[in-house]
């Protein structure tokens, strides 16, 4: 067993008995907890870092001993503890973001939302991405933000509710005010904590003078420097994946000649396919049906469909599919030899239920930040995305309200995000992506103005389709929703180039802005008739249980 240090904290003169490490008694205030990471991490022995709540009672070392095998390298149980939809102040920033949306408290899921009542820490993610900040008034906040700053620079952090004592009262924190938009500051800057202010004052969560205030305290002081990704060891684990049964899930609509390119990269991998499955929704008279024919070396598997859907077509694969992990890609994708290698890799070695990775798309230039580090994923790309099939089998297939129109991923990302499931993005599994000019869903017009092309335009306006304000109100709070819908008001005075052109996008998105909030407000109409129709969610089959293992060396 490796050797954990309890950080024990409350009443500094009452030291436990602790057989897994040292005790390390500590107040319960950022500037104590600071001031010890800074003193006593460097010199440390242990592996990791176990802080406690002293009025929790005495941690069960069997429990710690569990924990430190489980999957994750922070592992917490801050939802028991209350800190669900903490801190209130996000909702004005980044309302709809999957990880702003808790998973249930008594389940294993992904969380930022720490608290440092019951948190165990591996000691590198201490000693790379610091601990808690000491300006803040209240541990509570500062457990928030350090675990926020954590998920979004790769550190992977998780909710177990059974590290904490059994019924827990899961009464929130009381935060203040300060400290909500120190959060702000320290995680999106000045700008963004001005518009949280705005916002809050303006819906009546605070007033103007509790706005004054906190801003006077909290903008005085500098934010603190962004931390660098966090690097992990990734020395490979034994693992025979060439073994796995992978069914290839690729929907199909008019584009032929990629298509080819993607099945003849297929024959080539390094891990063969147990089955390529090709949901073709291309008219009948305009079908090729050489395919089977001209790639005799792939397990191929055709299915004709005659009314064309994005979700239609892949439950119908979904349903056919005999293997123990999907492959969900891109008929306009290319991809290397060994994508699926990599894919299969990554899920073992990271021990996750979820596998994705990033798409090169031609033309677009480099990826975002984001996507070029590893990191517990908040996107679920159906055009690079290997899954471990229980999964499916818990979060349901495709909803049908996505049929012909755009983030049906988002909806089932979603729904597996909710199961608890683990998803990785790793950078280094790539596919190159075409966007291909016609077929898929262009047919449908689902993707006219899109986010990069509203951003170089003048006149385009990235508004959010039905489809999406439909998922947002179906996991999301009026509130959030409402929020939302603002920040998209505001993303369509946002354009990249030189100035001059900036101040003329600002002067004909001031004057496009009351038809602008009128045609989202029909939208969020036609949103909320589809709630009335849907979800409409088909299920997976379960397979036999101990299928989905991949044999290990």
């Amino acid at each position: 067993m490796a050797k954990v240090d309890l950080i024990w904290l409350g009443d500094t003169a009452d030291r436990p008995s602790w057989s897994l490490g040292e005790v390390i008694p500590v107040k319960a205030l950022p500037p104590a907890i600071d001031s010890l990471v800074k003193e006593r991490l460097p010199a440390s022995q242990a592996q990791a870092w176990l802080f406690w709540d002293s009025a929790l009672g005495l941690p069960q070392e069997n429990t710690v001993r569990k924990a430190f095998e489980t999957p994750g390298e922070v592992l917490h149980a801050g939802l028991s503890l209350g800190t669900g939809g903490l801190p209130r102040l996000i909702d004005f920033v980044s309302p709809t973001w999957m990880l702003n949306r808790d998973p249930p408290a008594d389940i294993e899921g992904t969380s930022w939302r720490l608290s440092l009542r019951c948190c165990l820490v591996r000691a590198p993610v201490l000693r790379q991405m610091g601990g808690v900040f000491p300006e803040f008034q209240t541990l509570d906040a500062a457990a928030l933000e350090m675990g926020h700053r954590y998920i979004r620079h790769g550190v992977m952090t998780r909710h177990i509710p059974w590290l904490a004592p059994l019924n827990l009262p899961a009464e929130a924190p009381i935060i203040p005010l300060e400290d909500e938009l120190r959060f702000i500051h320290y995680r999106y800057g000045r700008n963004w904590s001005k518009w949280a202010l705005a916002r809050g004052w303006w819906t009546h969560y605070i007033s103007l003078l509790q706005a004054i205030k906190a801003g006077l305290k909290v903008f005085s002081a500098p934010r603190h420097p962004q931390p660098s990704p966090y690097i992990r060891d990734l020395s490979p684990k034994a693992a025979a994946v060439r073994d796995a049964r992978v069914s290839v899930l690729i929907p199909t609509l008019e584009r032929y000649p990629y298509l080819r390119t993607l099945l003849g990269q297929l024959e080539t991998q390094t891990v063969k396919p147990l089955e390529v499955i090709v949901v073709d929704q291309t008219r009948q008279e305009n079908r090729d049906h050489d395919l089977a024919t001209d790639f005799p070396n792939l397990p191929l598997k055709i299915i004709y469909q005659d009314q064309p859907g994005q979700c239609s077509s892949r439950n119908i694969g979904l349903k056919v599919a005999q293997g123990d992990f999907i492959l969900f890609i891109d008929d306009d994708d290319e991809v290397p030899p060994d994508l699926l290698e990599t894919h299969l890799q990554n899920l073992w070695e990271s021990r996750v239920q979820v596998s994705s990775g990033v798409a090169e798309e031609v033309g677009a230039g480099p990826l975002p930040r984001d996507f070029t580090y590893m990191r517990l994923s908040d996107v679920f790309p159906t055009n690079n995305t290997l899954i471990d099939r229980q999964v499916l089998e818990n979060s349901g297939l495709f909803d049908l309200a996505y049929n012909r129109l755009a983030r049906a991923d988002g909806d089932l990302g979603m729904r597996v995000y909710l199961t608890g499931a683990c998803m990785l993005l790793n950078p280094g599994i790539s596919v190159l992506h075409h966007h291909a000019p016609a077929g898929g869903l262009r047919i449908h017009k689902a993707r006219v103005i899109t986010y990069a092309s509203s951003r170089h335009s003048l006149t385009q306006r990235h508004l959010p389709s039905r489809s999406e304000i439909y998922l947002a109100k179906r996991y999301f709070s009026p509130g959030q929703v409402r929020e939302d819908l603002w920040l998209r008001a505001l993303g369509t005075f946002s354009l990249r180039g030189d100035r001059w052109r900036q101040v003329m996008k600002i002067i004909i998105s001031f004057f496009l802005l009351p038809h602008t909030w009128w045609e989202i407000r029909a939208r969020e109409r036609q949103a909320e008739q589809m709630l009335e129709i849907y979800p409409q969610i088909p299920q997976l089959a379960r397979q036999a249980a101990g299928d989905s293992e991949i044999e290990k060396e």
